[in-house]
Parts: structure tokens; sequence; C-alpha cells
């Protein structure tokens, strides 16, 4: 196995590995925001066409793990229309973040955390998702995440406001969710893959970032009876913030 990059330091091996325990026991209490959050902290130790398919190995594994244990509720109908785009549109989007100045999508990055922190709806530009036959929404919503997840890295809360008004059960919306994005990570890593970035050289660095976010899953299901919703909420949204304004400063 790769030992992990000289480049990184014991601190920021520490730093990430606290992140990747952290931000899961987000995504299972609050039940998002836990990858944008990682991939806001991964850019400062990393360039964006570094981050972003570390960022999505890690992010498979949190994605895989709860689609399933959700598996038996998983619909179909909305993950296989929502996968046809992807591959193909990821290589579009992989065109465009190669074209992109670091700081710029650095950026970009940060304004896409403030605007899924704060104003979530203001993503979707006008669109109502639930006027829109399910089929036809997720086919074209896998094209648009196709094309982002290779710049913007973490489309998770692009993604939740096309599950509203489905009737879905809690358990079906967190597994299909779960399952479309990982979907997307696979997408995203396979493109990545195809244009030379060698994932190897950090195996051990994802071992580790791995099993730590299967941990942090386990430990944000068990404290999620005990945690105010609504408190946690308000401090995940201060200090998502104020990474993302830091990534604005640095870019800027």
């Amino acid at each position: 196995m790769h030992p992990i990059p000289e480049a990184m330091t014991p601190a920021a091996v520490a730093i990430l590995g606290v992140a990747a325990l952290a931000t899961s026991v987000l995504s299972a209490v609050v039940g998002m925001a836990g990858g944008l959050t990682l991939l806001t902290v991964m850019l400062f130790f990393f360039e964006p066409l570094v981050a972003v398919p570390l960022h999505g190995v890690v992010q498979l594994i949190s994605n895989g793990s709860r689609s399933a244990i959700h598996r038996r509720h998983l619909r179909w109908d909305i993950v296989l229309p929502y996968a046809v785009l992807l591959l193909p549109m990821g290589f579009a989007g992989l065109w465009l973040a190669r074209n992109l100045p670091a700081d710029i999508t650095r950026a970009l990055i940060g304004a896409f955390v403030l605007l899924a922190t704060w104003a979530p709806r203001a993503l979707m530009l006008g669109v109502h998702p639930e006027d829109i036959d399910p089929r036809r929404r997720f086919f074209a919503l896998g094209g648009v995440v196709g094309i982002l997840n290779p710049a913007i890295g973490a489309t998770g809360p692009l993604l939740a406001p096309f599950f509203l008004h489905m009737g879905l059960d809690r358990f079906a919306l967190v597994g299909t969710k779960a399952a479309c994005q990982a979907l997307g990570h696979l997408a995203k890593i396979f493109v990545f893959g195809l244009a030379g970035f060698v994932f190897a050289e950090y195996l051990s660095l994802l071992v580790l970032l791995g099993v730590l976010v299967m941990v942090g899953t386990w430990l944000g299901t068990r404290i999620l009876g005990h945690v105010s919703e609504r408190t946690f909420t308000l401090l995940y949204q201060v200090v998502l913030s104020a990474l993302a304004l830091r990534l604005l400063v640095s870019a800027l």
C-alpha cells in the first residue's frame, strides 16, 4: 500500500481524519451537508483537481454504505433514469474543471456552499421540480450533476429539492438519495481515472478516511435521538459558512 503522500504533514492528516469523522456524524444526524463540509476542508490541503476525486472516493464509501443499509427501500425508477447521463456529461464537466483556474474553482465552491447552506432554493433557479414528471426530472438532474461533479465536487444539496412531494417514506428517501449520490461519485471517479488521476498514490489516506467515515456514520446513527437537531443544524451552518468564506477570501 502506498504511504500517505510526504506533502501531507501529520497535522494535516489529523485534521482531515477529524473532519471525515465529524462530517459523517453530521450526515447521519442532519441527513446532509457532511460531504460538502468535508470537501471544503480538503480544499485547504489539495488543489481542486486533486481534492474532488479524493473526496469522491470517500463519499462513495459513505453513500454506498448508506444505500446498502436501505437497499430494500430503493426506488429504482428514480435511480436508473438519474444514472443515464452521469458518465457522458462527466467528461464535459472534467473539461470544464481543467480549464478553470484553481482559485476560481475554489471561489465557485465557496459560493455554492453559502447558497446551499442559507438559500438552497436559489440553486433551483426558479424551477419547481415537484411539477415535473419524476423520470424526466431525474434524467435531467443526472445530466446537470454529471457536468457539475468534476468542478464543484459535492452536489448533494442540489439533489434534495428534487425529492420533494414524492410521497417517499424516510427509508426510501434516505436510501434512494444516497444511491443517486453514490452513482454520481462513482461516475466522477471513473472519469478522473480515465483522465490519468492516480488514486493509488493516495491509497493509505483514502483507507484511513474511508474507515473514519464509516465509524462516524455508526456514531451519528446512535446519537441521533439525543441531539437537538435545531441546535446541531445551526452549529453546522455557522461552521460551514466560516469555511466557505475562508475559501472565498483565499481565492479572491
